[in-house]
């Protein structure tokens, strides 16, 4: 069944819900709403998973994750693939992307007044707009406006809130958190030295400004490049607060077959760092997983298993 106004429609196939709206597309189980966004069971999810696609990527990117994440949970979940930053609107830079973003994420939430928990999902250069946007979003406790020893603020609230939600998980794959710049930090340029530093200075002629903040060639004279200051909370922007108000914080990382994201900076780890697996072993540790098989990859690139482990609140 089709509704045209406001621009939404709503399909259903069961047993997944989901409608389109300005903005993005909503999955949820048909069996705990309706059409109307009623609930139709005594149980009504209200936990957010707000899903974000990488450069040049659009919804469909993340449809299958989606649609297993209401599969997996359907009593817990209400799934967002976010809308904002599609195709070519993606080369517009990280700031402006991230502020789209925590617009879209406001909207969601007014159309979801049950909502009491969020969790984000970032893929490739996703993950860096949605750390964007939750310092946009992030509100400090509660509890640092109320005399000491007060009991009263819940744990959510003594970490600090986004938009007004109990930050749960924040989960991001193959994300170039330190940005593209340097020694086999884009493994398909080979680490040959002089071809990484051509990239540096001609990126922006085809991702534009976008390229610019990957390669942290941003700067003004009076400023570090935006990646960087993504590292402290810089004014009204509470980077690593946002941060730290999750529950649950894991990045993925592909050891190979990855040939634009190295996995220095999708890990945040050092190059010794690197484990040593056997083909077909699999790793999990410290919030890290790594993967070595090439039949396995597609799957740890997802990364749905894990990722469902952090939306119930397990680990690896």
């Amino acid at each position: 069944m089709d509704n045209n106004n406001n621009n939404e429609s709503i399909k259903q196939e069961s047993p997944i819900c989901s409608k389109s709206v300005d903005g993005g597309v909503d999955l949820w189980s048909c069996n705990n709403k309706d059409k109307d966004n009623k609930d139709s069971s005594s149980s009504s999810p209200d936990h957010l998973v707000i899903l974000v696609n990488g450069i040049l990527g659009t919804t469909k990117d993340w449809k299958f994750g989606a649609e297993q994440f209401v599969k997996q949970l359907p009593h817990q979940l209400i799934v967002h693939c976010s809308e904002r930053n599609v195709s070519k609107l993606t080369l517009d830079g990280i700031d402006v992307m991230g502020e789209r973003l925590a617009e879209e994420v406001v909207e969601l939430i007014h159309r979801n007044p049950e909502a009491r928990k969020i969790s984000f999902v970032g893929h490739s250069m996703g993950g860096l707009v949605a750390r964007y946007a939750i310092g946009r979003l992030y509100r400090p406790p509660k509890s640092d406006n109320t005399e000491e020893g007060s009991n009263d603020a819940s744990d959510g609230d003594s970490r600090g809130t986004i938009c007004g939600l109990e930050a749960m998980n924040f989960i991001t794959v193959a994300t170039p958190h330190l940005g593209s710049r340097g020694n086999n930090q884009v493994p398909f340029l080979f680490g040959v030295t002089a071809i990484e530093k051509v990239a540096t200075y001609v990126i922006h002629w085809i991702f534009r400004r976008t390229g610019r903040h990957l390669f942290l060639t941003d700067a003004d004279k009076e400023e570090v490049p935006l990646l960087r200051r993504m590292v402290d909370d810089c004014g009204d922007l509470h980077f690593m607060s946002a941060l730290q108000a999750f529950h649950r914080r894991a990045t993925y990382a592909n050891v190979g077959y990855d040939h634009i994201v190295g996995w220095r900076t999708a890990s945040i780890r050092r190059i010794s760092d690197l484990p040593k697996v056997l083909l077909l072993s699999f790793t999990c540790a410290q919030n890290m997983c790594w993967c070595c098989s090439p039949w396995f990859l597609k799957f740890i690139r997802s990364g749905l298993t894990e990722i469902f482990c952090y939306l119930v609140g397990g680990f690896c």
